[in-house]
């Protein structure tokens, strides 16, 4: 029988979305000529169009304490257009009603840099946005690509986190140009900038965790699988040498589901503490 999770966790959840009934009908509307992504399938109804009190219900019955709402800006291999737009202005006005249960991330197209780094920019210095969030691959770039490098030198400048998406990729897209190992030089070329491989790197892990051991600032972002599918090497390194390295995070699945999946790991309670929040503050400088 599986340990029921203790509550309250007070988990903050990195990894998470916010859609409007607009932004979420003009994404149904786009994702018709895509492949749909399967954790959306895996999700009743993809991803919700919640309302911010909707969001807070649902964290307080789950023992979540605060949640990272992501703009992700995506664009599609195939139709070579935005499907996924920019949603920084929705997300500010969520966190500024509620600052102490939402914090902001902004997006970035390489296609569209000097907008982008303007609008990163004012949502880091107006918003009090913590990172920006990128997804590479329907621009069909690899994350080491020169259109890439304005977003790094300015979150160094900014003092804020970049998080991305690295493995493979279930929409419509290829895969290849976000390959975990890709990182290295990124850290390398901006040592003091703050980066999270983001969806565990799956299903090239190996790459994400010698990453993440090679480099003080590359953290290990644990989301968008369940835990409960997590390889031995994941479980065994996030119990260890990346105890203070990995990062908690959902990618909109349910929050009660994941936190069980995590109370049934048998983490160290040290460890599952630091997964689920005191990683997160840390990285975050979260008060």
């Amino acid at each position: 029988m599986a340990t029921q999770v203790k509550a309250p966790a007070k988990a903050i959840d990195y990894m998470y979305y916010y859609l409007t009934p607009k932004i979420k009908d003009e994404w149904e509307t786009a994702k018709k000529a895509e492949i749909v992504c399967r954790m959306e399938l895996a999700v009743a109804g993809g991803l919700p169009s919640q309302s911010p009190e909707e969001m807070i219900s649902l964290m307080d019955q789950s023992g979540m304490d605060r949640v990272f709402l992501c703009s992700c800006i995506m664009f599609s291999y195939w139709q070579k257009k935005v499907i996924m737009p920019d949603t920084t202005e929705d997300i500010a006005k969520a966190v500024k009603k509620y600052p102490k249960r939402f914090v902001g991330m902004a997006s970035y197209n390489p296609y569209r840099i000097k907008e982008s780094l303007q609008t990163i920019e004012k949502a880091a210095k107006e918003y009090g946005f913590k990172g920006v969030y990128v997804h590479i691959y329907g621009f069909d770039l690899p994350l080491t690509d020169a259109r890439m490098y304005p977003l790094y030198a300015k979150c160094q400048e900014l003092d804020i986190v970049v998080s991305m998406q690295v493995g493979y990729v279930l929409e419509a897209m290829p895969s290849e140009h976000a390959r975990p190992m890709m990182l290295d030089r990124i850290a390398l070329d901006f040592p003091g900038l703050k980066i999270i491989g983001s969806h565990t790197g799956y299903p090239w892990e190996e790459e994400l965790i010698a990453v993440c051991y090679k480099h003080d600032s590359v953290y290990f972002g644990a989301d968008a699988h369940r835990p409960k599918y997590w390889s031995e090497s994941v479980k065994r390194n996030i119990n260890s040498r990346l105890q203070d390295k990995c990062i908690f995070g959902t990618n909109g699945l349910p929050w009660k589901m994941m936190l069980q999946d995590v109370e049934d790991l048998g983490l160290k309670e040290e460890v599952k503490k630091k997964l689920l929040r005191d990683n997160a503050v840390k990285l975050f400088k979260l008060e």
